[in-house]
């Protein structure tokens, strides 16, 4: 069955939406939550601000909006990479490798993000941290399901839980990003996935 086309005027409706939180992106990423206001994100994207007040109740309802989208989107990609492969190596090789695609093609978005999931002002984030806490152990946990996997299929050692193996990934991944983030002519993510995975997989004590 086809998917429902939306009446005209709700397709106008997502569009204008879509309009105002891409311009709300690159202000915040500029600026900072704080030196954003409703009236310049409204000038900027070429609408009234009373329609601007139409979609979110204030900036706060906005940012949240924002928020919600890109760790929706984060983690959608995140998924849909590793589920390219069957072979466990290779799904974490792809969690690697579009996770740095995402951060290089997204800088704006992911400046937002983790300006909000890392706590940039408790009053804003109110509401919204069990939120994006609950997408994002969602996320770990599909992580570690590929470790279990391994783990069960013998390919991996039973060095740790896969919950841990999951957040140790995500975090070592992490780390390489915002260092290219704030320098990347200095600390470029690296091409070799194998860098990367090889420092949990095979570590540092010689056999």
């Amino acid at each position: 069955m086809a998917d429902r086309v939306l009446p005209r005027r709700e397709r106008e409706k997502l569009r204008q939406r879509k309009e105002m939180l891409a311009v709300s992106l690159g202000l915040f990423s500029e600026k900072g939550y704080h030196n954003v206001s409703m009236h310049e994100i409204a000038e900027k994207s070429e609408f009234a601000v009373g329609t601007l007040y139409k979609f979110f109740k204030n900036k706060k309802d906005l940012y949240k909006a924002l928020v919600l989208e890109e760790a929706d989107r984060f983690h959608d990609r995140l998924t849909k990479a590793m589920d390219e492969s069957d072979d466990e190596i290779e799904k974490l090789r792809n969690f690697v490798r579009v996770k740095g695609e995402y951060f290089r093609d997204n800088a704006a978005g992911i400046r937002v993000y983790f300006a909000g999931t890392r706590g940039a002002d408790f009053n804003v984030m109110a509401g919204l941290t069990a939120q994006i806490r609950d997408r994002h152990y969602g996320f770990i946990q599909t992580l570690a399901s590929v470790f279990e996997s391994g783990m069960q299929r013998n390919r991996f050692k039973k060095i740790a839980t896969p919950y841990h193996l999951a957040v140790a990934l995500n975090s070592l991944t992490n780390a390489f990003l915002f260092l290219w983030l704030e320098a990347p002519e200095h600390h470029p993510y690296p091409n070799d996935l194998d860098i990367i995975l090889d420092i949990l997989l095979k570590g540092l004590k010689e056999s």
